[in-house]
């Protein structure tokens, strides 16, 4: 639902009620994650997705459902044997969507929503199975562990999804959570399904070159906060890089130092230039950073590594660098090397081989990996 936010903001904000069929689970090959979401207005307007459109038809008409009666409820989808273009998944998973009818009036869905829209970070936590009087109850939490709202239930369940869903929002994952109804960490009665909203994850790239500003859109398309850094002004210029969120004219390990990077941050390093690489990376390779790629040849690469190790830099880190940068996709145009780099990162960020998927056997879509340390 969060996903939504500034559309689904501005209809509360114009009184409009409307009901929100959100992810909450799936097994094997499903194409939307825990999460994704279909709202749609009581006249009929509909936005986001919960399959990619094999379920669409009957997920809306559940909506227009739930606004007529009020009611919350949870439906299974899969895959149908006898006949694959019914109401089912032709992909061979299932997926279970909570539908629920959002009033204007609801302070907590709306707080959410607000929040959202202004980046976060919020979490909202929501029953999507246990006990039908507790269906759809919603707790929404802030970093700073302050929240709103309620579960129900025993006086401990708010304090324990308080805490995991506090856990959830500090890496900015969205997922479920089994508890106890009386708020113990065993796997009982209640599933929650917490949906967090942050900031979006920065790229930063170093080199202010041709390959840089066919980057900057492919990141600013992953839902990336795309910063570029070279120390020559001549080149870091907004008419150079149009689809950049911010472009910084500073030294790039200096740049690094000082600015704020978490272990979402992408670190792009274009330079290929030793006096602006070693520093940098050194300095990089440090940090609890998602992803580290340099530009360059294997030559490069070669005496990149060996000047690292003179500047003190581990062996264990050193294994974190992604050098030469991308994938082997024959890349030859800027273009063409700025999809090898985002191909890499995806599959860096969520497990992926980079293998051709034809003739590979395993699952196309798979969950989210828990974060990995770096």
């Amino acid at each position: 639902m969060l996903d939504l936010a500034g559309q689904l903001h501005e209809w509360a904000e114009e009184g409009r009620e409307f009901a929100v069929a959100t992810v909450v689970a799936v097994g094997g090959s499903a194409p939307r994650p825990p999460g994704a979401a279909l709202a749609v207005r009581a006249d009929g307007t509909a936005i986001g997705s919960v399959s990619g459109g094999c379920v669409e038809g009957a997920v809306y008409d559940l909506c227009l459902q739930a606004l007529r009666d009020g009611e919350t409820r949870v439906e299974r989808f899969g895959y149908s044997d006898e006949d694959a273009f019914a109401v089912g998944l032709t992909c061979g998973g299932t997926i279970d969507v909570m539908i629920a009818p959002v009033a204007v009036s609801s302070t907590v869905e709306r707080t959410a929503l607000e929040a959202a829209t202004r980046s976060g970070p919020v979490a909202l936590a929501r029953v999507v199975r246990g006990p039908a009087d507790l269906l759809g109850r919603a707790l929404l939490v802030r970093p700073d562990g302050t929240y709103e709202g309620g579960l129900g239930g025993a006086a401990g369940l708010d304090r324990t999804a308080l805490a995991q869903a506090r856990a959830l929002l500090d890496t900015g994952r969205t997922g479920t959570l089994e508890l106890s109804e009386d708020g113990s960490h065993c796997p009982g009665g209640l599933t929650l399904l917490v949906e967090s909203a942050v900031p979006p994850p920065r790229m930063i790239v170093f080199g202010a070159i041709d390959f840089a500003a066919a980057l900057a859109p492919a990141g600013k398309f992953l839902g990336y906060h795309v910063t570029v850094c070279d120390a020559r002004p001549v080149f870091a210029t907004r008419a150079r890089f149009p689809d950049a969120d911010e472009i910084v004219v500073d030294w790039p390990d200096r740049y690094l130092r000082r600015t704020e990077t978490d272990a979402r941050t992408v670190l792009c390093v274009l330079t290929h230039d030793a006096k602006f690489d070693i520093p940098l990376l050194t300095e990089a390779l440090r940090l609890p950073v998602a992803y580290i790629g340099a530009m360059g040849s294997r030559r490069t690469h070669e005496d990149r590594d060996r000047r690292l190790r003179e500047a003190g830099v581990s062996e264990r880190d050193l294994a974190r660098l992604r050098s030469p940068i991308g994938l082997d996709l024959g890349a030859r145009t800027p273009e063409e090397t700025a999809v090898s780099i985002a191909a890499e990162i995806v599959a860096v960020r969520h497990g992926g081989t980079g293998t051709p998927l034809t003739g590979s056997g395993r699952p196309i879509h798979r969950p989210d990996r828990e974060p990995q340390p770096v």
